[in-house]
């Protein structure tokens, strides 16, 4: 008889996304006349700027010559690519990551989700609240968790860090010591930032209790303001305790291609159970190099083409499109009387809902009389309910479209 992990009958529902498309489907099955606006899940909409997508042709073409072929390249990332990453998004912020800390991988969704392959089942996991639900469903599957609570929507060995408008959407630290902390900043869902001063808190707080800082930086590239770290690494020892994961997802468009990338200092460490120290970035090289076979060469020369002189000119325009729709819709709902965050550093927008409803009522009324889509704010966690969450990664026409709907028919 074979046995499951039973680990995922822990599991609530079905994936949040996965929800939102089955009642969109099951919507737009009953209603074909309705044109559906969607500024619910974060997909770029975009094209590819050219500048990339001519360094992906071209080696494409090398793929189909046999003097210029590639096979398997190093499953950590090819280096023409990985010293372009620490040039430009390290030693250009006074930050020096070597090469060798440095992985490529195919997103760091996944990335996320697979870290947790070289740290212990009996390690304590702290999630801030609401927050991306993938920290939190894969240290379930992992057997990190609990039971989960119905009436709390909690589980029971997970500890819950609140982000919400009462303490500025500034996570504070919980009564209970964890081992492995989850930090995005800027942050997926609320939009909303960590200052230096006040990352630097969280660093000295893990480095004091030997804890990880597992830190998704995705959003980085949208950050304006100047105080706001474009990486942890900014902040004075945080080589010591933090694993940082990046995305050319959002900053290049590069969701249907895949890259990414994580970076595991030489300087981290974890401890075997009677006390010994072990290299993290010898586990991490160890794992990948072992569940993982690289990412693809033409793609990778694509993501070497983001931090060339015309490419870096060409996704900050795609950028700035997408953060002047994260204008219009947070200045059309403050017009038409909502509370708002987000919107500044990141192209989410983070909505209070009317009183009286709740964060999935809001979304069925927001698509049955708006037709418009967005994600319910439980859906990242129980701090998240009472808010809603709407992405700028739509067309300009789109998110017009969307917020005239919005003044109009709630």
């Amino acid at each position: 008889m074979i046995n499951i992990n039973e680990n995922f009958l822990n599991l609530q529902d079905s994936y949040l996304f996965s929800t939102i498309a089955k009642k969109v489907a099951e919507f737009q099955k009953n209603n074909p006349d309705k044109r559906i606006i969607k500024l619910g899940i974060g997909d770029v909409t975009r094209p590819i700027a050219p500048k990339i997508i001519e360094a992906m042709h071209k080696a494409v073409e090398e793929m189909g010559k046999q003097e210029t072929f590639r096979g398997y390249g190093p499953e950590q990332g090819y280096e023409f690519l990985r010293e372009k990453i620490s040039e430009n998004d390290y030693k250009k912020r006074g930050v020096n990551i070597d090469i060798d800390e440095i992985f490529v991988s195919d997103g760091a969704k996944c990335d996320c989700g697979n870290i947790g392959d070289i740290f212990g089942i009996d390690n304590v996991v702290a999630i801030t609240d609401p927050v991306y639900p993938v920290y939190l469903d894969t240290n379930v599957m992992a057997g990190r968790s609990g039971e989960y609570n119905e009436k709390t929507g909690m589980y029971e060995n997970i500890i819950y860090i609140p982000a919400t408008a009462e303490n500025n959407f500034v996570p504070e630290f919980p009564k209970k010591v964890p081992d492995m902390i989850y930090l995005c900043f800027p942050n997926n869902p609320t939009g909303t930032t960590l200052n230096k001063k006040d990352l630097k808190k969280w660093v000295d707080y893990a480095k004091q209790n030997k804890s990880i800082i597992l830190f998704d930086s995705a959003y980085e590239a949208f950050i304006s303001e100047e105080d706001v770290p474009h990486t942890i690494y900014e902040i004075e020892g945080a080589k010591d305790v933090a694993i940082e994961f990046r995305s050319f997802s959002k900053t290049a468009g590069f969701t249907g291609i895949r890259c990414a990338y994580t970076v595991v200092p030489k300087n981290l460490k974890g401890y075997t159970k009677d006390g010994k120290e072990i290299e993290l970035n010898a586990l991490w090289n160890r794992r990948h190099g072992t569940k993982f076979n690289g990412v693809s060469y033409p793609v990778q020369r694509a993501a070497e083409a983001v931090y060339s002189e015309e490419g870096q000119k060409q996704i900050k325009e795609n950028i700035e499109y997408y953060m002047n729709n994260a204008k219009i819709i947070k200045e059309g709902l403050q017009e038409a009387g909502y509370t708002v965050y987000g919107g500044i550093n990141a192209p989410y927008i983070w909505l209070k809902v009317p009183e009286g409803l709740t964060s999935w009522e809001f979304f069925d009324k927001l698509l049955n009389k708006a037709n418009v889509v967005g994600t319910p704010g439980v859906g990242f966690g129980p701090s998240g309910e009472g808010y809603f969450r709407l992405t700028a990664f739509g067309t300009k026409e789109n998110t017009m479209e969307a917020i005239r709907r919005i003044k109009k028919e709630l």
